[in-house]
């Protein structure tokens, strides 16, 4: 018990005793005797001075004066007041605490939150790493990626001076967090949680590079994006109307866009059967082609004529 608990009930003890200034001495000092445990007691079990559990001195000694006749005749404390958030906390710890059991058999451990102790010291290694990682990510300017150590500058040796840094700084923290005040110790439990937001969000972006990686150099160009029409030529530069295209499979190859500009009102006219090229012949890019030398057949060897046999040798 603190110096200013103890003052307190002197105080308290001093108070009643001199409202009871009217009882024989022998019976004050009866009802007395026991008084400074009470209310020892009394401050232990809850929240707020004397005069809120109890009320003021003289009605306590009043209360006092009616119980003399009883053995052990302190009067308990009124019943507080109901606190709709207590209560509500209270559930809360309960609902959760169900869960706690249960879960535990899951992970090998009479509770969850057991599992969790056990698991503390990985916890406080990881929190060192990524704290070192955020550090290295806002110093490092040098434009070169970070890896998985917490390099600034490229530098191994400053990434493990980090690294050590973070990781022994996190365990001392961690060994002291049941020492905190209440208000520190929130403050700690949100950062660690932004802490695990900031890692699951650089995890994602590191894992989504690493399976695009292989993609991303890769500018890729359609040759035929820009196709509008397709014209077939013959071995003689005649232009083919009305071919068809097929793949090796069979399959149609569709090229272009079926639509023939035209200076009529509407714009142009679509052709009745989109799989025949040309669509617009009229927009043939040459009017005829000159086979080369290469491309022109050769004339076949006459045959010796049946009516002009070979003389006999």
């Amino acid at each position: 018990m603190n110096g200013t608990a103890q003052d307190e009930i002197t105080a308290y003890v001093f108070a009643v005793r001199a409202a009871l200034g009217d009882l024989p001495e022998s019976l004050r000092d009866e009802l007395l005797e026991d008084l400074p445990e009470h209310l020892a007691e009394v401050l232990a079990e809850g929240e707020g001075t004397l005069v809120d559990r109890l009320g003021v001195p003289s009605a306590y000694a009043a209360e006092l004066r009616t119980s003399a006749g009883f053995v052990g005749g302190f009067p308990d404390p009124p019943p507080p007041n109901p606190d709709r958030f207590a209560e509500l906390r209270a559930e809360l710890r309960r609902g959760l605490g169900v869960v706690d059991r249960r879960l535990g058999p899951l992970v090998g451990a009479t509770r969850a939150s057991e599992f969790l102790v056990m698991l503390r010291p990985a916890w406080w290694v990881l929190r060192g790493y990524l704290v070192a990682m955020i550090l290295a990510a806002i110093l490092d300017d040098s434009g070169q990626p970070i890896g998985l150590l917490p390099r600034i500058g490229g530098s191994e040796a400053v990434a493990l001076v980090l690294l050590a840094a973070g990781v022994l700084g996190s365990i001392w923290l961690g060994r002291r967090t049941t020492r905190l005040a209440l208000g520190p110790r929130i403050a700690l439990y949100a950062g660690s949680a932004a802490l695990v937001v900031v890692a699951l969000g650089g995890f994602l972006l590191a894992d989504s590079n690493s399976r695009g990686s292989e993609y991303a150099d890769v500018n890729y160009v359609d040759p035929y994006g820009n196709i509008q029409d397709v014209y077939v030529y013959d071995q003689q530069g005649r232009l083919v109307t009305g071919a068809r295209l097929f793949d090796q499979d069979g399959t149609p190859i569709r090229l272009g866009n079926a639509w023939c500009a035209d200076d009529s009102d509407e714009g142009g006219t679509e052709p009745a059967d989109d799989s025949i090229y040309p669509y617009c012949p009229q927009n043939a890019p040459f009017e005829g082609l000159s086979p080369t030398p290469s491309d022109q057949a050769s004339p076949a060897p006459r045959a010796p004529s049946p009516a002009h046999p070979s003389p006999a040798k």
